[in-house]
């Protein structure tokens, strides 16, 4: 993302009176003109670059284009690089990368963020998926790997990677979200960090591997078993428990992500994918499903992952990842440039299915205006929004709110803070807010 937004012109083309006109309060447009945006701002370019003339070209550095005196580029004079075996982002894209928040004393007992502020469209790079680690990523041989199937069933089996690159596989497109993303927003004062560092334990990739209801089948689930207990090989042996109910639905056991076999610190050789639910279920490096008829209980179904209530009870198994969205442009750090028209983007999701509606306001949720959803629009995987703004350069607080396609709505935060009090960590899915200043710089605000 540049320092500053370049701002085009306001002067608007007297052909688009409708979709030019604001639709909401503080200068949001009809999503509509989207589609006629580019009439504006290349107008706005275009003027920029002829009123330069020759002096643009003169004061050019001497290995920029110029077409009036001939000059070209030093890449463009020599050779390229020769092929790589595998390929890396441009040198000058350096910046783009996780946040780690790691324990000091052991550092494999942490979490990076995606820097949701850098990326455009909806699938995040594999190399920049967030991560959440207990005690480090395990170096495991793929000869030495297996997957038992044990506990109440008729037949355990185990079953190698080989064994289970040779099954008919699934492509699932969807999110994982961190139980404890967007934890800040529970805090008594609005924190102050790129969108990524605040939002940033989800991302969203292609998960390929084998339906588990087909190795369940093929041990005989007994009719007594009603959860499951997964494990990774890691160090830590992390271990939750889920309903054989949604074992059986929709989830797969992954052996390639984005294309390509799955990365140690993503799972590799292959991790647990249940699709919408909370990431911790989401087990790497899979090594053991044990069908019971009761939940083990684990740490991070007890001690973790519970959220208290106001009331004293706890929320436990709170599997879902409800409907949430937030925009990545503008949001904390970034500058515009001036008064002019911008483009509101961000990302919408929900474990429930699909995003029906993403609405947007410039003046703290007094209005709203729809945003228009990016295709594909699927279910339990993020969708980008976008919506055109034409900011005046008065203070204006931004927000989003998305409805998926089970009816629920995004919460404002000071009503899930009454329902639910401050003590739960887990699942924040507030309707977050940045407020723009007269100067354009963006901040994190309560609103």
């Amino acid at each position: 993302m540049p320092e500053g937004f370049e701002a085009a012109s306001t002067d608007l083309p007297s052909d688009q009176p409708d979709d030019l006109t604001p639709v909401a309060g503080g200068g949001l447009l009809h999503r509509r003109a989207l589609l006629k945006r580019g009439l504006v701002f290349c107008s706005a370019t275009a003027s920029a670059v002829s009123t330069a003339g020759s002096e643009a070209v003169a004061a050019s550095p001497p290995d920029a284009v110029s077409d009036a005196s001939g000059n070209f580029p030093l890449w463009m004079q020599t050779p390229g690089a020769p092929f790589s075996t595998y390929g890396v982002p441009s040198k000058h894209e350096s910046q783009v990368v996780r946040r780690i928040g790691a324990n000091r004393l052991a550092p494999g007992n942490g979490v990076s963020w995606t820097p949701l502020e850098d990326l455009e469209g909806f699938i995040t790079p594999t190399g920049l998926h967030f991560e959440r680690h207990h005690n480090g990523v395990p170096e495991i041989d793929p000869a030495h790997h297996t997957l038992t199937i044990h506990g109440r069933v008729k037949q355990p089996l185990a079953f190698s990677v080989a064994d289970l690159l040779r099954y008919p596989m699934r492509s699932h497109l969807i999110f994982i979200e961190c139980g404890g993303n967007s934890n800040a927003g529970w805090h008594a004062v609005p924190i102050q960090r790129p969108v990524g560092s605040f939002h940033g334990m989800v991302s969203c990739s292609e998960w390929t591997g084998v339906p588990l209801s087909l190795l369940l089948s093929e041990a005989g689930v007994d009719p007594s078993a009603t959860w499951a207990i997964a494990e990774g090989a890691d160090a830590i042996a992390m271990n939750v428990s889920l309903p054989v109910s949604k074992l059986m639905d929709d989830c797969i056991v992954a052996l390639y992500q984005n294309g390509e076999r799955l990365r140690p610190e993503h799972g590799y050789p292959m991790r647990l994918i249940a699709p919408g639910w909370e990431g911790v279920l989401n087990v790497k490096w899979l090594h053991r499903l044990e069908l019971t008829d009761q939940p083990v209980m684990a740490r991070n179904e007890t001690a973790k992952y519970t959220e208290l209530q106001p009331d004293g009870r706890a929320r436990q198994f709170t599997f879902v990842m409800e409907a949430k969205s937030l925009i990545t442009s503008p949001s904390h750090g970034q500058h515009l440039a001036g008064p002019g028209f911008y483009e509101i983007t961000g990302l919408a999701w929900s474990g429930r299915g699909r995003i029906r509606r993403v609405e947007v306001s410039a003046d703290g949720g007094k209005s709203w205006a729809d945003a228009a959803l990016q295709d594909p629009v699927l279910p339990r995987c993020l969708t980008r929004f976008r919506a055109p703004w034409r900011w005046s350069g008065q203070p204006a607080i931004l927000k989003s709110r998305a409805t998926d396609e089970s009816g629920h709505v995004q919460p404002e935060r000071k009503a899930l803070v009454a329902q639910r009090g401050t003590n739960g960590y887990f699942h924040c899915n507030a309707i977050v807010s940045w407020g723009v200043d007269e100067d354009g710089d963006v901040m994190h605000v309560y609103a």
